[in-house]
């Protein structure tokens, strides 16, 4: 039987199993008992490590930091993270201590906010050259090398030449993070020792293999490419009323943007980052063209014995050719990431679904936040009653 190892009354050690019997039968009120003596409740992942595995998938990304804060107030130790794209900047964030900067930062952004951050450029390599967005995170992160976080991390990042995927173990925490984000074609690449770095979710979205070695209790994958549930999308218009002014102002560097990139710009990534004017339709480009199928289908003549070469008004749509590339990028990633799973099966797999909110939608920090929570909550609820994986296709 254990024994309890502090006493101050000179007594000899009691059993722990009386200390109860003690107290009640002595005069002393249960307002004077010594808070010490007083256990807390046990949280449902005290005592338990956890690797965690954060994906990729542009805005959504902020759902990490809501997942991250659950698995903490549930007592849950993160031990190693491993991530990419977004993935990999918040778990960076997060191993540095400085998620409440990150977070503070994010939840204040306006559209406006974002756009004035884009640090467009008019070359063919990327749309966005990332210096803006990048000064804030290398002055929350400052110099902090990878070695150095008192956690381990991994970030990984795709080299376009040698076709492979490189991850970042050592180093300084900003550049690879930087390197893991580059969203072929949206962020220009980095070039680093001869390599040309770019987004890791072109070969692994979900980087669940470099969490394997650190023998964690568990396995915990947050996957921002889960299959669509028929959800209305968090609303384009969500966060626009922090002033009357913003949206005259962001139509005003719109026209400013679109005077400049007449002759040298895909216009299509300005106008998609530029969100919409009120009143359009809020259905995502995979819903318009789905409907536009469907509609094509219903007037097709079914008696015409010649095959018809079926066509659609792309301009009518409203959809450029970047929501074309970008809706190219998650169908490869969500296939991507259903071989990883099988092949590595977590043991706690969180989905965020890939219809939550555009990969772009950067000023929605605050909802998508509050989906990462209620996404973790849901899956630690389900794991702790069974102890089983919430599965692919579940929570």
């Amino acid at each position: 039987m254990s024994k309890l190892t502090d006493n101050d009354s000179g007594k000899t050690d009691t059993p722990a199993g009386d200390v109860s019997t003690d107290v009640q039968g002595s005069d002393v009120s249960a307002a004077e008992v010594p808070a010490s003596s007083v256990q807390k409740p046990r949280k449902p992942g005290q005592g338990k490590t956890v690797a965690l595995t954060l994906g990729s998938g542009g805005a959504r990304g902020y759902a990490h930091i809501g997942a991250i804060e659950v698995l903490e107030e549930r007592g849950y130790d993160i031990v190693a993270i491993s991530g990419c794209s977004m993935g990999a900047l918040v778990g960076g964030m997060y191993a540095a201590g400085k998620m409440k900067d990150y977070k503070d930062w994010v939840t204040g952004l306006g559209q406006f906010d974002v756009l004035r951050l884009l640090d467009v450029t008019f070359n063919s390599v990327g749309a966005i050259r990332g210096d803006k967005i990048f000064s804030v995170v290398r002055d929350m992160l400052g110099d902090t090398r990878i070695e150095d976080l008192p956690i381990a991390y991994t970030a990984v990042a795709t080299d376009l030449l040698a076709h492979k995927e490189i991850w970042f173990q050592e180093g300084p925490l900003d550049q690879a993070i930087r390197a893991s984000v580059a969203i072929p074609s949206v962020v220009t690449p980095l070039v680093l020792n001869g390599r040309v770095l770019v987004d890791g979710a072109l070969l692994n979205p979900l980087p669940i293999i470099p969490t394997i070695s650190s023998h964690a209790d568990m396995i915990v994958a947050v996957n921002l490419s889960g299959e669509d549930e028929r959800r209305r999308r968090i609303p384009d218009a969500a966060f626009s009323e922090s002033g009357e002014g913003e949206e005259g102002d962001t139509e005003e560097w719109v026209d400013v943007i679109r005077e400049k990139a007449s002759r040298w710009f895909d216009w299509d990534a300005i106008k998609t980052f530029s969100g919409r004017k009120a009143g359009a339709s809020p259905d995502s480009p995979q819903d318009k063209i789905s409907k536009a199928v469907e509609k094509k289908q219903a007037e097709k003549i079914t008696d015409d014995p010649e095959p018809v070469h079926e066509t659609i008004d792309w301009d009518k749509l409203g959809i450029g050719k970047f929501d074309v590339m970008n809706l190219t990028i998650e169908t490869m990633q969500s296939a991507l990431v259903q071989y990883k799973i099988a092949g590595y099966p977590p043991d706690l797999l969180v989905n965020v679904p890939k219809n939550a909110s555009r990969s772009y939608d950067y000023h929605k920090a605050p909802e998508l936040i509050q989906l990462g929570r209620e996404r973790m909550a849901a899956a630690l609820d389900r794991y702790e009653e069974s102890r089983t994986s919430s599965g692919p296709l579940a929570l």
